[in-house]
């Protein structure tokens, strides 16, 4: 998953007693090495309440059905409790084959590597390949996981959203435009530009929504107050008359972006986090994903139709241009393309191995393309279905993903604070794709220069 907000509720019990207490514990400051290679441990947990309560930096929530336990710093989850001994989540939970996730007694995460018979408080990474496409561009200056990213269409700016609780805006170039814009309710997971570019909305854990004004870098009125939980997710109607949010509160929300004021009542979804929610192209329908589930409302919230097929979270959904299909990206690390109309599931994409994040169409829907946590970007052929040129990969598990409006530049983001820009023209080329002498045209047309 890797987009928990910071909102949901700690664990907690009694406090254990501790033999020996320490008189000070700080897990994630310690100098300590990572315990040895094979080492066994004991039950017990020299944090502030021992096994009853979790240790720092931890957090505890309910998702579907099932018990979750978040480690904010790493942003990794774990079906297991965090105890000492206790392997944390599934076998490939990392991207590294035969590495293992556990926490040390002081509370601190740390990595068991078999390949080299290593341990290491460092989460393993896979190795770049040796001839591997290498970004047009890196962006530095998120302290945090970057959770949003959008393109600004006609100056091809970069805007970003962190947890580190800024915004930013970054020329192509990788130069940052402006001060960042900061707010005062936390981590900043969702973001969305208006359709005339002049205005963003922003979603924070805090659970109110900023609208901001992008010529001047600052947040116009108060926050847009509503959701009680964090604000997972923001589209723009098409003709910029409403904001729709998602939280992890289960509801929908639509805005009067003049106003900030809400527009009906909200749409009491009744299944849990509202991982992402899309207008269509014609703005008659709103999709929305969900743990195993998609679902599309009517612009006045009567649901018309209910998709089902995922195995896991559904967090990314896309339209196509004349509404007729929705696609889908999984925790369960498939792309899915429907009818809208009727839900009947059309096409599965497969070949990452971890949960993907985030997809997007590019402006003539050729191609699809898609960000997951096992630290790359694909690119889909939709003629063929069928993955394309090479994956483009960073050091560690991405969130975000956008693709600039005239379809040659791609920005990916996530756990390693950075911002890629990528050539998708570039990345085809590599991978053989006939797809390219179409990029080139369209440039040529347009009087850019490739």
């Amino acid at each position: 998953m890797g987009e928990q907000g910071g909102s949901a509720k700690r664990g907690g019990g009694e406090r254990g007693a501790l033999v020996d207490p320490p008189t000070h514990v700080d897990p994630l400051g310690s100098k300590r090495n990572p315990p040895p290679y094979g080492a066994q441990h004991r039950q017990d947990a020299l944090w502030e309440g021992g096994n009853e309560a979790l240790p720092p930096l931890w957090q505890q929530f309910v998702f579907g059905d099932v018990t979750l336990y978040q480690e904010d710093n790493l942003k990794m989850v774990s079906a297991n409790r965090p105890l000492p001994g206790v392997r944390l989540g599934a076998p490939e939970c990392l991207v590294v084959p035969r590495c293992e996730w556990h926490i040390s007694p002081l509370g601190r995460s740390y990595f068991v590597n078999h390949n080299t018979r290593t341990t290491s408080w460092k989460k393993p990474m896979p190795e770049r390949p040796t001839g591997s496409l290498t970004p047009e561009c890196v962006m530095e200056g998120h302290s945090k996981c970057i959770f949003s990213l959008a393109c600004v269409g006609a100056s091809h700016n970069v805007m970003s959203a962190s947890d580190d609780g800024s915004i930013r805006q970054w020329r192509r170039d990788g130069e940052q435009v402006g001060k960042p814009w900061r707010s005062d309710g936390g981590g900043v997971i969702s973001i969305a530009v208006s359709p005339d570019e002049t205005m963003v909305v922003s979603g924070c854990v805090d659970g109110r929504v900023r609208l901001w004004n992008i010529m001047e870098g600052k947040m116009v009125r108060d926050p847009w107050e509503g959701h009680n939980d964090a604000v997972r997710c923001l589209d723009w109607s098409p003709n910029g008359r409403e904001v729709a949010s998602g939280s992890q509160d289960g509801t929908i929300r639509r805005w009067n972006p003049d106003t900030g004021q809400q527009i009906a009542s909200p749409i009491e979804t009744g299944h849990g986090w509202v991982m992402t929610v899309k207008y269509s192209p014609q703005g008659d329908k709103l999709g929305s994903g969900f743990y195993k589930m998609i679902r599309v409302w009517s612009k006045d919230g009567k649901l018309l139709i209910e998709i089902k097929g995922h195995d896991n979270s559904v967090n990314s959904l896309c339209w196509s241009k004349d509404g007729a299909h929705i696609f889908s990206g999984s925790s369960d690390r498939t792309i899915r393309k429907w009818q809208s109309i009727d839900g009947k599931e059309l096409v599965i994409l497969q070949g990452h191995t971890y949960d993907i994040t985030s997809i997007c169409l590019s402006p003539d829907e050729c191609h699809l393309v898609s960000a997951s946590a096992d630290c790359s970007v694909r690119i889909w052929d939709l003629k063929v279905n069928q993955q394309v040129g090479e994956p483009l990969l960073q050091d560690d598990d991405l969130q975000a993903l956008a693709i600039s409006s005239d379809g040659r530049y791609i920005v990916s983001g996530g756990s390693d604070k950075k911002i890629y820009l990528w050539s998708l023209e570039a990345a085809l080329k590599k991978g053989g794709d006939q797809s390219v002498a179409k990029l080139e045209e369209r440039a040529t047309l347009s009087g850019d220069v490739l």
